[in-house]
């Protein structure tokens, strides 16, 4: 079984394959301060004991360094494994364009890998979480870029902070564009809003491309836009997970 984790900013978003199928899937908040004990607990504790014992390889992206460390740590000393770690470095199967490949997130490699692989291009990934990710796959399998935009909470957060008189809502899906209450005004700016952004975007990166994309979301908030962008076809909340197993796959053979 492979244990792949993709460690972000706000969630660390946990799977294990046996083979190409998804068995578990779990989604705990990021503490950068967690150690190496704690971090197994949580997996021990997520994990049913027959699962468990059949992990026999690991992999893990990741865009916060403490954590990195913790879960690198974990892998070496308490599951006597030395998992894969996601970089620009390895051999993808995608050609990145980017001007410094090293600089490209760990995540929207794997998002770019699996999108690829799975729905083909010119594809954008929208990858909704702390940030709101666009990441650009042509039609001939290259990682073009993207854009990086504050996420749907992230900017929830800071107007709540700075406005006096607002408070902070639960972010559901609002019923109605004009709100009736400060309640639902606020839901309706921040999610319609962030929806209308989305579309926006999608609308640029197919003009300057010059061609018509798949537009697949993924992340821990995309549910609060499905269905509400217009550009957004298909949602994928594996879809990171998805592309590490692809990467372990096509790299396992190299790896010692």
């Amino acid at each position: 079984m492979l244990l792949a984790i993709d460690i972000g900013n706000s969630n660390t978003v946990i799977g294990c394959f046996q083979g190409k199928k998804l068995t578990n899937f779990f989604r705990i908040s990021s503490h950068p301060s967690q150690t190496p004990d704690e971090v197994y607990l949580i997996l021990k504790n997520l994990l049913s004991e027959k699962s468990f014992k059949k992990i026999k390889a690991g992999i893990i992206c990741s865009v916060v360094p403490s954590l990195t460390t913790a879960y690198l740590e974990m892998f070496s000393h308490n599951l006597k494994i030395k998992p894969l770690l996601v970089s620009s470095d390895l051999p993808l199967g995608i050609k990145i364009l980017y001007t410094d490949p090293t600089q490209v997130g760990a995540d929207r490699l794997a998002n770019a890998v699996a999108a690829w692989k799975l729905y083909g291009g010119p594809t954008i990934v929208v990858d909704l979480g702390t940030a709101t990710t666009f990441d650009v796959i042509s039609a001939k399998g290259e990682y073009v870029g993207g854009a990086i935009c504050p996420g749907i909470e992230t900017s929830a957060v800071d107007l709540f902070r700075r406005a006096a008189q607002l408070f902070k809502v639960k972010l559901v899906k609002p019923k109605r564009v004009i709100g009736k209450t400060t309640e639902e005004s606020l839901r309706s700016g921040i999610i319609f809003g962030s929806a209308s952004q989305i579309d926006g975007m999608v609308e640029k990166i197919e003009k300057e491309l010059g061609k018509k994309c798949k537009v697949i979301a993924t992340g821990g908030l995309a549910p609060l836009v499905f269905g509400l962008s217009k550009k957004i076809q298909k949602m994928n909340l594996s879809l990171t997970l998805e592309g590490l197993r692809l990467i372990y796959e096509k790299v396992k053979p190299n790896v010692k």
